[in-house]
């Protein structure tokens, strides 16, 4: 579906009298669910078409991916106002247990979806504002590299002009 949901009632309008039954309801459903950014009714929509969802890996591995999706975006929506939230507070808004919950906010800290950290002691996340760029490091970085490749060069010329000294003068420098 790859974020795309509205363009399931233009496919559905298309190509979908020919091939109407449970299975474009279910498509339905669960873009439906998506773009109004609904786990309760992405869950509803999963259970109610649960047998013809669950036929196909290929669609169970997508399905799964847009429900990690959809949380992620209800915790992001939930957490941004906030510099400190309580776990138990964001677990009973968005309606899952308060383990899944942090489990999944610790996910979205490792991959770097928002700066925080977990505070368990206190039961609550803290967020960090984003941190600046530094403009200097990658410029250091870069001036340390241009220097590296001009020091090869360097290295390249004085050993050519070893050799013309050895070769003009038959003299020997080692």
């Amino acid at each position: 579906m790859v974020s795309q949901a509205d363009d399931v009632a233009g496919i559905i309008s298309w190509h979908g009298l020919e091939y109407l039954g449970p299975e474009l309801d279910a498509m339905k459903a669960v873009a439906d669910a998506y773009s109004r950014r609904s786990l309760k009714l992405f869950e509803i929509a999963l259970c109610n078409f649960k047998s013809r969802l669950d036929e196909d890996p290929i669609v169970q591995r997508h399905l799964s991916s847009l429900y990690d999706t959809l949380i992620e975006q209800n915790l992001c929506r939930l957490i941004e106002p906030f510099p400190r939230v309580e776990i138990a507070n964001i677990a009973e808004l968005i309606e899952l247990p308060a383990d899944h919950v942090v489990k999944k906010l610790s996910q979205m800290i490792l991959d770097k979806k928002f700066a925080g950290t977990l505070d368990q002691g206190a039961g609550c996340l803290v967020i960090f504002e984003d941190p600046k760029r530094d403009v200097i490091y990658p410029a250091t970085l870069e001036t340390i590299s241009s220097m590296a490749v001009f020091l090869v060069f360097c290295a390249y010329d004085i050993e050519i002009v070893f050799d013309y000294f050895e070769q003009s003068y038959d003299v020997n420098i080692d």
